[in-house]
């Protein structure tokens, strides 16, 4: 395949979406970003081919122009491209969480674009963070605009294989209802959980309380503000209609706890494990998660590291550890966090072979 791709925009995803197109043979891929730094950085990392002084110039080059920039500063770059002097059949693209905007800012257009949300993420951010297999397994959702043929859908989905992610073609509105369901509705129930735990003024005992379970299902809380006030701004419409829902559900749940009835609430609790348990596991869903691996290890001075230095022999990076309970007269359980369930298996392989260690992994 020979194309010229500008990316704009080289943050995590900008970053890792043009070190992943390189696997291509005969694509040249230029970056663009507002902080020159940043793109003379991108650069020097080999993350992309060249670093044009101009942007203008380096879409009238491109087949392909990619916004891997938020969503308004994309739909303000789309409305700049009007007046940029574009090839015949270029195809414009982007890689937002949320379509409908993006959408409707395209139909203003007279070139090709094709919407885009690459459904993958990581603990880093910025273009020192970007790893051309950030998409692999996750899913890529295309949106094509009214002027896209499926000749153009192709194309795309032609560039963008050798990323390996799951590609995908919904509608927008689609789109923007199942994320809504599945990231963006939950990104709401986790902060204000965290605000529900930070009225608890009286029992102050239980911020300590909150440092497992609680603090795990609400990770992602601790997403970026800014972003998130972004997308749920952008998207709510259909945040609303789920928080709707919500508040019916529990409504429901709320009657069931007054009517104290045993056997309905364990239906309850029943339903919702069945449901759980049939979700899939294997590859990425709109959240970005990360791979657990537990480790009951003994309480004895320099077994993390011990453990650690094992995972670096093999070249396995993990994205976290913390320890679960540790005293003097138990097992501490380690949790080693992972980027990919691949790595997650490696890093299980290594400690087997380790046979000490065998017995004590979960």
């Amino acid at each position: 395949m020979k194309a010229q791709v500008l990316v704009i925009g080289l943050g995590l995803i900008g970053g890792s979406l043009a070190k992943a197109l390189q696997r291509h043979e005969g694509i040249h891929v230029a970056g663009y970003d507002a902080d020159a730094l940043t793109a003379r950085k991108a650069f020097k990392m080999g993350i992309i081919h060249s670093s044009p002084p101009s942007l203008e110039r380096a879409a009238s080059e491109a087949d392909f122009i990619i916004f891997a920039t938020p969503v308004g500063a994309t739909v303000k770059l789309m409305e700049q491209s009007k007046f940029w002097d574009l090839k015949e059949g270029v195809i414009l693209s982007d890689t937002g969480s949320t379509k409908q905007v993006i959408m409707e800012a395209a139909e203003n257009l007279q070139h090709i674009f094709i919407g885009g949300h690459p459904m993958a993420g990581s603990h880093k951010s910025g273009v020192e963070a970007a790893k051309d297999v950030l998409f692999e397994n996750a899913f890529y959702i295309l949106t094509p605009g009214k002027l896209a043929s499926e000749a153009n859908i192709s194309q795309l989905k032609g560039l963008l294989s050798v990323t390996k992610a799951k590609i995908e073609v919904l509608a927008a509105a689609d789109h923007d209802h199942m994320t809504a369901v599945v990231s963006h509705f939950p990104h709401l129930i986790a902060a204000s959980l965290v605000h529900q735990l930070d009225k608890e003024s009286e029992y102050s005992f239980t911020r300590q309380l909150a440092a497992g379970g609680f603090r795990d299902i609400t990770r992602i809380a601790s997403s970026d503000p800014v972003m998130w006030r972004d997308i749920t701004t952008q998207n709510k419409d259909m945040i609303v209609e789920q928080m709707d829902n919500w508040m019916e559900e529990m409504q429901q749940l709320k009657y069931l706890l007054e009517q104290n009835d045993p056997h309905a609430i364990q239906q309850y609790f029943h339903q919702a494990k069945m449901v759980r348990d049939e979700l899939p596991i294997a590859g990425h869903g709109a959240l970005y998660s990360v791979f657990d691996l537990y480790i009951d290890i003994p309480d004895v001075p320099g077994i993390i590291s011990e453990l650690t230095g094992y995972l670096a022999e093999e070249q396995i990076s993990i994205v976290n550890l913390r320890i679960l309970e540790t005293r003097e007269d138990v097992f501490g359980i380690l949790v080693l966090s992972f980027q990919t369930s691949e790595d997650r298996e490696r890093a299980k392989n290594c400690f087997a072979r380790r046979t000490v260690y065998d017995s004590y992994i979960s």
